[in-house]
């Protein structure tokens, strides 16, 4: 059995390396080859081109696009190469990922015949962007692929609801996967309102999850510090107040990796870890404060003592993919929207209950691990195409 994955595998960003890693390693484990099909279209990062730019309707799409592009130079001229060169290194060591970048959904069909089973998740691949809306592909509408078994892993729409004038083509390309589930109880909502029956799709959890053990990168050698660990994306507001009055609580060192977009200062002690480096960071941590879903996701999975700082004004939409996790293992109480120091000394005082937070993630681990077998073995079947459900 040979299966494709399409994901956001190629991005320089820490929680999108790890659900890739995630979901690959459990295939791998039910002897499963699987590889990422190396799908990295412009849009996602670079902008893509522009579109009809006389047009003034288009304004606000063609703006972005033009940002993308000079934050995409930006980043090429002055970025960190030598962090670049670690998460290159990792795609390239840990992940498998080999052969030329296909920007092109039309340089697919020729890949496609290779595979039994195409996986597209986890990850917002689902998330219309200002510059593209919905890519076919990361539904797995290619050209080509009707002979393999089609399945959807956790991916997310990263908000809680999207434009009407999608719902048509979400309809159609969810229904047309033989496996379909969501990451949020949010995604089943909008695929409900797209024309999706709910009993249609599954609720699973993101990949970090699925797999839940990650000793296989951090080895045997991590020992816990006094240390704070604190991965901020796309804002420093809140989260730079509740790190540092946490590390005053802890009396440990306050660490935090710079990002890719970071457009802040550090907060403590800026470092620029590779991708292990930064799980080993986050292992050794007495208490992990972030924003960002991964970072608390692996804090979870790693049993790290941790504070989920939500993301302030226009961006606050965006929390409810934290919330949802927060849910699902009962640690909604870990949540926090502003840097009240008292709030901030009750969560570092207040020990987790990991044995029943475990007993929880074991039991939408156990459903994902049956929704997934139940798709091997018909993948396994002749004809699984003719017959799928």
């Amino acid at each position: 059995m040979k299966a494709g994955l399409f994901t956001y595998h190629f991005s320089d960003n820490y929680g999108a390396l790890y659900q890739a890693y995630g979901l690959r390693q459990w295939l791998r484990g039910r002897g499963i080859d699987a590889e990422f099909v190396n799908y990295h279209p412009t849009y996602v990062e670079e902008g893509g081109p522009l579109d009809r730019p006389w047009k003034l309707s288009l304004w606000r799409k063609n703006a972005t696009i033009l940002y993308m592009k000079q934050a995409h130079l930006r980043r090429r001229i002055f970025g960190d190469r030598a962090q670049h060169a670690r998460f290159e290194a990792f795609r390239s060591d840990v992940l498998g990922v080999t052969g030329p970048r296909l920007k092109r959904a039309q340089d697919l069909a020729p890949e496609m015949m290779q595979y039994d089973m195409l996986f597209c998740g986890s990850d917002q691949i689902w998330n219309p962007s200002i510059q593209r809306g919905l890519d076919p592909v990361y539904f797995l509408d290619i050209a080509g692929a009707d002979h393999a078994r089609k399945v959807s892993f956790a991916p997310s729409f990263g908000r809680t609801e999207i434009e009407p004038r999608y719902n048509e083509d979400v309809r159609r390309m969810a229904l047309g996967l033989d496996g379909l589930s969501v990451r949020e109880g949010s995604g089943v909502d909008i695929l409900e309102r797209a024309g999706v029956p709910r009993d249609r799709a599954l609720v699973v959890p993101d990949p970090t999850i699925l797999l839940g053990c990650f000793d296989e990168l951090l080895g045997d050698s991590i020992t816990p510090d006094d240390s704070v660990f604190c991965y901020a994306l796309r804002t420093d507001e809140v989260i730079r107040d509740v790190a540092v009055e946490t590390a005053r609580l802890t009396g440990g060192a306050l660490r935090a990796p710079r990002t890719t977009h970071q457009r802040w200062g550090d907060i403590g002690e800026g470092i620029v870890p590779g991708p292990v480096e930064w799980l080993q960071n986050l292992a050794r941590a007495r208490v992990v404060v972030s924003n960002s879903f991964h970072g608390v996701a692996l804090s979870v999975v790693l049993n790290r003592p941790f504070i989920a700082v939500g993301l302030p004004g226009k961006r606050a939409s965006l929390n409810a993919r934290v919330q949802n996790l927060l849910e699902v293992a009962g640690l909604e109480h870990r949540a926090v929207t502003s840097d009240d120091p008292s709030r901030i000394c009750d969560l570092v005082q207040t020990p987790i209950d990991w044995e029943a937070t475990n007993a929880r993630l074991a039991v939408v681990r156990s459903e994902a691990e049956a929704y997934l077998d139940a798709e091997i073995a018909a993948a396994q079947q002749p004809h699984n195409r003719e017959t799928a459900g």
